[in-house]
């Protein structure tokens, strides 16, 4: 694929979820982004009630802001205007914790603003969080792709060996196979990984 058709292909999908009415598309993007949004919002301190209710609330800005967003990847990726989305509804339910009225003291006594307390971005270092569980997330919708075209035994040797990572004698004892047939499966079902993942990578980076 050369840069012009990675350009087409992110474009498109865009495209698809500008329209609101697209519900296979919109699902298909929930069920790739979910969890990345949900996790990072755990990582920053959140409750896992809070972390849900931010995937809903960015999924739907997502929705109410995707017409008026212009794809320029010069200017600002898809991944990170997802970021800044899910940023900005992190500190919101943040400063909700914070108590109403004066300011609070600090533990020397220290009267200091209560939005003073509410972490940074720095601080919170999402960007980092969400470059890793970006990674996570682009593996599982990869997975899930990938697991239907497969023998059932082929996935879980899969699984077992490069996922779970257990020794391939015991991979190989387990599942009644040689260790040959073993590195043979994991090499297939990596190399499918990897055409997936690079896909779901060209559409939202």
């Amino acid at each position: 694929m050369n840069a012009d058709d990675s350009i087409a292909t992110r474009a498109s999908l865009l495209g698809r979820l500008k329209n609101r009415e697209d519900q296979a598309s919109w699902q298909e993007f929930f069920d790739t982004y979910w969890m990345l949004i949900y996790r990072v919002a755990k990582k920053a301190g959140l409750t896992d009630v809070e972390a849900q209710d931010i995937v809903q609330e960015t999924v739907i800005a997502m929705a109410n802001k995707l017409p008026g967003f212009i794809y320029d990847p010069k200017v600002c990726s898809f991944k990170t205007w997802m970021l800044r989305l899910t940023h900005w509804r992190i500190i919101d339910t943040l400063r909700k914790r914070l108590p109403q009225g004066s300011p609070a003291a600090d533990s020397n006594g220290t009267a200091t603003s209560a939005l003073d307390r509410i972490p940074d971005e720095s601080s919170l270092k999402l960007d980092a969080v969400w470059d890793e569980e970006w990674e996570k997330s682009l593996l599982s919708a990869a997975l899930q792709r990938v697991k239907p075209h497969l023998k059932p035994e082929h996935y879980q040797i899969f699984d077992l060996y490069a996922l779970r990572q257990l020794p391939v004698s015991q991979v190989a004892e387990i599942m009644g196979v040689s260790a040959a047939r073993v590195y043979l499966i994991k090499h297939r079902v990596a190399a499918l990984l990897k055409q997936e993942i690079k896909a779901l990578r060209t559409q939202s980076e």
